[in-house]
């Protein structure tokens, strides 16, 4: 049973936007898991075995995490029924209290449809008298990460310091040789640098290093203000 399941539409997707995150949790106990809905190929230099090979390692950098792959086809992945019934089973075999789904607004589509599949498929896994394989279950929240492909400023509801965990961030996303790293254009910052960039700005306006920006459709509810960085 998971404690949160970050939902990436394709494999480095979670590291991009919420690496520092899922490892900070991991070292506060919680119990973390990533389900990557596609397997994020064709892509110029990459290939179903690199992927696999990248997706391994970058997940030991983030503290090998539980990870699966639901085998959704990639460039035309689709909010369908058997869509949504196949990622309700998985929230209904995993149980996560939280779910961390992409940000409802990009240009990719595989991004926004990956967006709607988590929200219905997570009203769908309270549905009782249906024939998605477990016990009904309902996540009590979804957060929505950034990992877009828009030239946007993040309007986030908070941000969350992951300083000590940006080494472990780059190191996974590095792994990502060849959707990161070997097509980026030379001379010019690279996603990475990007990256960076925006988790050291969010971490400047709260105060730290580095921080990773999350939205959220419903009030945030706090059981106390000691928490909150300055």
């Amino acid at each position: 049973m998971l404690d949160a399941l970050v939902v990436s539409p394709h494999p480095d997707d979670a590291e991009l936007g919420v690496g520092g995150t899922i490892v900070r949790l991991q070292k506060q106990g919680w119990k973390v898991g990533i389900l990557d809905l596609t397997t994020g190929e064709p892509t110029p230099l990459g290939s179903l075995e690199l992927r696999r090979a990248e997706t391994a390692a970058a997940n030991r950098h983030l503290g090998d995490p539980w990870r699966e792959n639901l085998g959704l086809p990639n460039r035309s992945l689709q909010p369908d029924l058997a869509n949504r019934r196949a990622l309700a089973a998985v929230f209904r075999r995993v149980r996560p209290r939280l779910i961390f789904a992409p940000y409802w607004e990009d240009a990719h589509p595989d991004h926004t449809a990956a967006t709607k599949l988590v929200e219905e498929s997570r009203f769908w896994s309270k549905l009782s008298k249906s024939d998605i394989p477990g016990e009904p279950f309902h996540p009590a929240r979804i957060l929505y990460y950034f990992s877009v492909h828009l030239r946007i400023v993040e309007r986030p509801s908070f941000v969350l310091d992951v300083t000590a965990e940006l080494d472990a961030k780059v190191a996974a996303l590095n792994c990502y040789r060849s959707q990161l790293v070997d097509n980026q254009p030379p001379g010019r910052p690279g996603v990475i640098d990007s990256v960076c960039d925006r988790t050291r700005f969010w971490g400047h306006l709260a105060g730290v290093g580095h921080a990773e920006p999350f939205a959220s459709r419903e009030p945030v509810g706090l059981s106390g203000l000691d928490s909150l960085l300055l």
